[in-house]
């Protein structure tokens, strides 16, 4: 019995090793998404942080309502990109976890 929480204790260790170092990564990436072929690109950081908005000169003179759609649209890609991302680090946990349990990412 005290052998099986010995290696629980130390899966659980590591585990959190390897959660705190795809945390660190997560920290430290920064993802583009866009819209409209590119003319209006969000990068965004791991943590969801708008670092950077462009957009083309094009779409300045046009429809504000079109503009504003195309800038909701390359901040959705962003953070589905960041959602991506994460699953990515965070899923080759999921193996070392009990059945059932889910990480909260």
């Amino acid at each position: 019995m005290k052998g099986d929480l010995g290696n629980i204790m130390k899966q659980a260790q590591k585990m959190q090793e390897q959660m705190m170092k795809a945390q660190e990564e997560l920290a430290t990436l920064v993802v583009t998404g866009e819209s409209g072929g590119g003319m209006v690109a969000v990068e965004m950081s791991g943590q969801h942080e708008i670092k950077k908005v462009s957009i083309d000169d094009t779409l300045m003179g046009d429809d504000k309502d079109m503009l504003e759609d195309l800038l909701a649209a390359a901040m959705n890609d962003a953070v589905r990109k960041v959602g991506e991302a994460s699953q990515g680090k965070m899923g080759g946990l999921g193996g070392m976890l009990p059945e059932g349990f889910k990480l909260p990412f």
